[in-house]
């Protein structure tokens, strides 16, 4: 199983970015994938989850309107549109393909991890 994020950067605060999510070594569309994001010093929160057949679970109240996931089951890839960021959005976005292919907030409930991408948000 490997997964690789990418598509962070800095941006200014009210900007955009895309984040990306490659899935391979398994049964990509059957899978529920699972975006979190960690800011220094804090812990580990879930975003939002993508489930067998495009379901999507969003968990942090505060970045709905703002964040969306999606998926593309063609390409084994999920992504993050994250729209009119703020500097509190800066921190390490993770994605995890999450066990027995269901969604869950939980970090404990991944199965496995990318390696990360960082989002920086700075005037």
């Amino acid at each position: 199983l490997r997964i690789v994020e990418s598509g962070g950067g800095e941006v200014q605060p009210g900007g955009s970015l895309r984040l990306s999510c490659a899935v391979s070594g398994l049964t990509f569309h059957y899978a529920a994938i699972a975006w979190f994001r960690q800011a220094p010093g804090k812990e580990r929160e879930a975003i939002s989850c993508t489930s067998y057949g495009s379901v999507t679970t969003d968990y942090a109240n505060t970045l709905k309107g703002r964040f969306t996931i999606s998926r593309d089951d063609a390409k084994n890839a999920v992504y993050l549109q994250m729209n009119h960021l703020k500097p509190e959005d800066t921190g390490a976005y993770h994605c995890a393909v999450m066990r027995n292919a269901l969604c869950s907030d939980e970090p404990a409930n991944a199965a496995s991890w990318g390696q990360g991408t960082q989002v920086t948000v700075v005037s």
